[in-house]
């Protein structure tokens, strides 16, 4: 792991791609045959290449740095303070307290592998934290840092999967789209990796219960330029508002997997027990919505269902949800027992075979419904269908080339998503929080306010960190640092003055924010230096907002309504 810990190190102290690729070329190649789809999987910073969690938290992780440091409770939470970054933090904190482990006795990368194996399995935070301990005593500084990459997600060294699959390919001289498509279809760059190594890429296939990535979409905005790129006809889909999910199925084996390819079948039985009456064998994508008497409800509504293994009969009654797909990835529903991989295939023709399963639609929720689906010819008519899709209070819409091939985890043009902010709000900023990553030396997250008209006072309604650029951050870093009032570890709350144009998405009621509301993907639109505070907009302004998208069409249209 030591060694492991020394090239992504190598790799993030360069930024050019030639080089990080040579540099992963060559230590994959060296590797031996067991080691090789571990090191590979690390390089992604994921401890597995399936959907499985480590399930350990900071508290867990603070308590077993404490523990071979021998440092305060607090420390962690300092070094993080300086640094906004996890790894780091733990490196600093295990370097300065002397910890100097034998290198001889350094876990391997097998030894680390086995290790988060048992700590996923481990019952209870205790146990987990126990292994993770042990671990990171037999581990140098870095290689501890290392670890805690790996462990959450954190790798940071400009690495991309693409990157990744390049190297693989030039590391066992095979051709890189061999590689790719390995990729694509086991869903498991490791996997890929070790097929690469072989010479058996083409032995790479598509599995059931084995989620694959999900397909991207890039962003566009105005109606023109979609159609220039996607025309004379595009297909449009509404973008729903919910969670993205793999369907599975065959016999009475039904899963589904979320965009982080994660088992979410718990939370949604209701989805669930309806695919186990199907006569299908294949997998879907789609996406799963709080859905009650032919009305979507908001997000905010189905973040009640998020998180729980096991709803219970009360919460199943009050936010019912359903399975919209929008795609067939898989199928055998020629019945002779072969599921057969459809992502070459045309949009078109995936579209056709989907609808073909004639999916029993929704009644109370626990059903399905397919995505509403027009054909579009001009940039008026798809301007007319991203209003209608706000109308049945989507997000916006998705608009795909027809003859478009699934790409799982690639964003091209052929699938566009199409979004505008519904409005924008004047708001003062209230609090700043030092951001992460790149941005941890400055104050980049601003909690933003409206003025109650009632009772005069500043009621929060939302928090953002994207839309400004380096240079106002920088700025505004230094003006919020002058203009503290107080401040509470990571965050400050601070003078009242600064004023922001918020533009968003969606609207919600919410108990999280003061006002009552809170913004779905809110981003600052630019600062407005030349308005007063007493100017920002009012929580009545913001109830006109809400009420105004309430009035529109509230139905999903549940069966394909392409012209």
């Amino acid at each position: 792991m030591r060694r492991w810990s020394e090239i992504a190190d190598r790799v993030a102290a360069t930024s050019r791609t030639s080089e990080k690729t040579a540099i992963l070329a060559d230590y994959l190649a060296s590797l031996a045959p067991d080691d090789l789809p571990v090191a590979t999987v690390f390089l992604t910073g994921r401890p597995f290449s399936d959907q499985r969690t480590i399930g350990i938290g900071w508290a867990g992780l603070a308590a077993a740095v404490r523990a071979v440091a021998d440092v305060d409770a607090g420390a962690l939470g300092r070094a993080y303070d300086d640094s906004s970054d996890l790894p780091t933090s733990v490196r600093d904190v295990l370097a300065a307290a002397g910890h100097a482990p034998d290198p001889a006795a350094e876990p391997t990368l097998a030894e680390v592998r086995d290790a988060f194996d048992r700590m996923e399995a481990a019952a209870g935070p205790a146990a987990k934290q126990a292994l993770l301990e042990a671990l990171i005593r037999r581990s140098s500084p870095a290689t501890a840092g290392a670890l805690v990459k790996v462990l959450t997600g954190e790798l940071r060294i400009g690495l991309r999967e693409g990157l990744l699959e390049a190297a693989i390919a030039r590391g066992f001289g095979r051709p890189l789209v061999a590689v790719k498509r390995a990729t694509q279809l086991t869903g498991d760059v490791g996997r890929a990796a070790a097929l690469a190594r072989e010479d058996r890429l083409g032995e790479a296939g598509l599995a059931l219960f084995r989620p694959i990535r999900f397909m991207l979409a890039s962003p566009a905005e105005d109606a023109a330029e979609i159609m220039a790129r996607l025309g004379p006809v595009a297909w449009v889909e509404d973008k729903y508002d919910g969670i993205r999910a793999q369907l599975h199925r065959r016999g009475t084996e039904v899963r589904l997997f979320s965009r982080d390819l994660n088992d979410i079948g718990g939370q949604f039985p209701e989805v669930i027990d309806a695919a186990r009456e199907l006569a299908w064998a294949g997998m879907l994508d789609g996406e799963v919505l709080a859905w009650n008497d032919g009305r979507v409800l908001p997000f905010l509504q189905l973040q009640a269902r998020l998180g729980r293994k096991s709803p219970s009969a009360r919460i199943r009654a009050e936010v019912p949800v359903i399975f919209v797909a929008w795609d067939a990835l898989a199928l055998d529903d020629d019945g002779d027992g072969v599921v057969r991989p459809l992502l070459d295939v045309p949009l078109t023709e995936r579209r056709a075979r989907l609808e073909r399963l004639a999916l029993p639609l929704a009644a109370d929720g626990g059903g399905f419904a397919l995505s509403h689906l027009v054909t579009v010819a001009s940039a008026d008519e798809l301007e007319a269908a991203f209003t209608a899709a706000r109308a049945r209070r989507n997000e916006g819409l998705m608009v795909k080339d027809p003859a478009s091939a699934y790409t799982p985890g690639r964003r091209g043009l052929g699938w566009l998503k199409m979004k505008k902010a519904l409005a924008t709000l004047d708001c003062v900023v209230v609090g700043v929080e030092v951001g992460h990553g790149k941005r941890h030396g400055v104050l980049s997250d601003y909690t933003f306010a409206v003025r109650d008209e009632a009772s005069g006072d500043l009621v929060t309604i939302g928090k953002a960190y994207s839309g400004l650029t380096d240079a106002e951050i920088a700025e505004m870093t230094r003006w919020f640092e002058a203009h503290t009032i107080s401040v509470h570890g990571r965050f400050r709350l601070v003078e009242p003055t600064v004023v922001v144009e918020v533009a968003f998405d969606v609207i919600m009621r919410s108990t999280r924010h003061r006002s009552g509301y809170a913004l779905r993907f809110p981003r600052i639109a630019g600062l407005r230096l030349d308005k007063p505070a007493d100017e920002v907009d009012t929580t009545a302004t913001v109830a006109a907002l809400y009420e105004g998208l309430q009035h529109g069409a509230e139905h999903l249209v549940t069966a394909s309504a392409r012209r």
